[in-house]
């Protein structure tokens, strides 16, 4: 792996730290880079969950002072039922060839590209008008974090949008429940995908400690860009992955 590679790589990971503690839409910049530096979809999958979930306990220390004012969620409920769905995602990634996950990552970051675009006002339509109570919202929970722990793309966005239906409208403070529960379900895939062997360690060696500097010193950072920016920059560079990807298999 070239110098140049590795540069690519270490920014792509600290930007993606840092704008998984505020912004979310980290992986659209880990996993095309490690696509580009030419490791396979379900490897580099695998490989930037690994890379980036040091980086989103990074951001909850950050978050901590946040993370005590919340008394209405269940932390440890949620916390678990995050860990249980992390790892059947992790699972479901494992058993699925490699072939067809190939051909489903145009549409999986399809997906997401829009969840990010969209989520937002998708989710303020809907919690006018509907309350999550407790125990809709941990099997909501159960469901996103399935699709985090098998890909992951625009996690953050459903987590937010499921804790704004809940009643939570502290943006810090959602964003500190955020990436606990996102750290957690990545946790347990990063230890069924390293069981797995599906980690590809040389480029996580350079990602890893920079998800943390941008996890944790970026998130000190985000808070003084307006999130509009920061959200415009991620959804630019999501659409035009996205539409490389669907041009690329065509």
């Amino acid at each position: 792996m070239d110098l140049v590679t590795s540069a690519a790589l270490f920014v792509a990971a600290f930007l993606a730290g840092a704008l998984n503690a505020v912004a979310g839409g980290g992986s659209f910049l880990t996993f095309p880079t490690l696509i580009f530096a030419g490791i396979p979809p379900l490897v580099a999958n695998a490989s930037s969950t690994v890379a980036l979930f040091p980086g989103s306990f990074a951001s909850v220390y950050a978050y901590r002072r946040e993370l005590k004012q919340l008394t209405t969620v269940n932390i440890p409920a949620f916390f678990g039922i995050s860990l249980v769905g992390g790892l059947l995602g992790a699972l479901l990634l494992l058993w699925t060839p490699e072939r067809l996950f190939e051909a489903l990552v145009p549409w999986l970051l399809l997906f997401a590209t829009v969840l990010f675009a969209f989520g937002k006002p998708i989710s303020a339509w809907i919690s006018a008008r509907y309350t999550l109570g407790m125990g809709v919202l941990l099997v909501v929970q159960f469901f996103i974090a399935i699709y985090g722990g098998y890909f992951g793309g625009g996690i953050g966005i459903l987590i937010l949008a499921s804790l704004g239906l809940f009643g939570l409208t502290d943006l810090n403070v959602m964003n500190g429940l955020k990436t606990l529960v996102a750290g957690a379900l990545n946790a347990v895939a990063t230890v069924t995908f390293i069981i797995a062997g599906a980690v590809d360690w040389h480029p996580v060696a350079i990602m890893l400690p920079a998800a943390v500097l941008g996890g944790y010193g970026g998130a000190a950072i985000a808070r003084r860009i307006p999130q509009i920016w920061l959200r415009r920059f991620v959804l630019t560079v999501a659409v035009a992955i996205t539409a490389y990807f669907f041009l690329k298999g065509a």
